[in-house]
C-alpha cells in the first residue's frame, strides 16, 4: 500500500534561513500572496518558508523539499531545533484571514517542527512558491513583525545559531569555498554580536585544524593581498565523532 502525497493538515515545517553577505547576516522570508479582497485587513506580509507536511514523507524530507523549491540547493546544512505547538499559534484574526484563503482546512490546529538552516546566500536561485509573491533577504535587524508565531521562531533559532557556532564549525555553511580570516571574523563578529581580538581569533582557528591555507591571495586589491582560506572538511571526517570547541570566551579543545 502506498502512501498518500495529501497534506497532513495539522503538522508543518518551517524554516530559518540564514545567509550572509556584505558583512550581514539576513534571514530569508516570504512575501505572502495577499488577495485583493484581503489587503486592507492583512498588512502583515511577511513569513518564514514552510508547509504542511505530506504523508509520503518524514519531517527532514518535508524541511528538504521547502529549502529545495525556495532556493533551488539540495543536500544543505539542515538542524532541527525545536517544535511549536501552542493552541493560539495560528488564531490571529490577519493570520486567520489568509488561511481561510489558501488552506482547505483553515480551522485546523497545526504543530510546526522548526529546522535552522545556513546557505552561501550567492549560490541560491530564490523561486517564490504559489503563496507568495516573492522571497527576500532581509538584514536581521530590520525583521518586521512576521505571520503566526514565526519572530518567536526566528529568534529561537538565532540563539540556537549563537551557541552552534561556537561549539561546531557550521559558520563555513554562510561563507563561500575560499575565504578570507577577515571575512572569516565578520562573520563570527556578526552573529555573535560583539568585536572579537584579531590576533586570538586567528591563533584558535588555525590550531583548531578545521581550516586550512591556501596558496592563493587576492588580487586587485589597494591594500596588503590577503591569504585565502578553505573549511578542512577532511580533517573532522578524519576524527569521527569529535566536536570543535571554538568559543571565544575560552581556549578550543578537541573532544569526544
Amino acid at each position: 500500500m502506498s502512501l498518500s502525497h495529501s497534506l497532513n493538515p495539522h503538522v508543518s515545517v518551517d524554516c530559518v534561513i540564514f545567509g550572509f553577505s556584505q558583512d550581514t547576516l539576513r534571514l530569508l522570508l516570504i512575501k505572502r500572496n495577499i488577495p485583493n479582497r484581503l489587503t486592507e485587513m492583512n498588512d502583515i506580509l511577511y513569513a518564514l518558508p514552510g508547509d504542511l507536511v505530506k504523508d509520503s514523507e518524514n519531517l527532514n524530507q518535508a524541511a528538504d523539499r521547502v529549502l529545495a523549491e525556495l532556493t533551488g540547493l539540495k543536500d544543505i546544512y539542515l538542524q532541527q531545533f525545536s517544535a511549536f505547538g501552542d493552541p493560539t499559534r495560528i488564531t490571529k484574526a490577519k493570520d486567520r484571514a489568509w488561511l481561510e484563503s489558501v488552506r482547505q482546512d483553515p480551522d485546523a490546529r497545526v504543530i510546526t517542527v522548526a529546522y535552522m538552516s545556513l546557505i552561501d546566500s550567492a549560490k541560491a536561485t530564490l523561486q517564490p512558491g504559489s503563496f507568495s509573491e516573492e522571497a527576500v533577504w532581509m538584514p536581521i535587524e530590520e525583521v518586521p513583525e512576521l505571520a503566526f508565531d514565526h519572530n518567536e521562531i526566528f529568534e529561537q533559532a538565532l540563539a540556537a545559531l549563537k551557541e552552534s557556532i561556537q561549539m561546531q564549525p557550521i559558520g563555513f555553511e554562510l561563507l563561500p569555498e575560499k575565504f578570507t580570516m577577515s571575512d572569516l571574523q565578520s562573520l563570527y563578529e556578526t552573529i555573535l554580536d560583539r568585536d572579537l581580538d584579531k590576533r586570538n581569533f586567528r591563533r584558535k582557528m588555525i590550531n583548531s585544524g578545521v581550516i586550512q591555507a591556501l596558496s592563493e591571495k587576492q588580487i586587485g586589491v589597494s591594500n596588503k593581498p590577503a591569504r585565502f582560506y578553505r573549511f578542512n572538511r577532511e580533517y573532522l571526517e578524519e576524527r569521527g565523532s569529535n566536536i570543535v570547541n571554538l568559543r571565544m570566551d575560552g581556549s578550543f579543545t578537541l573532544f569526544n
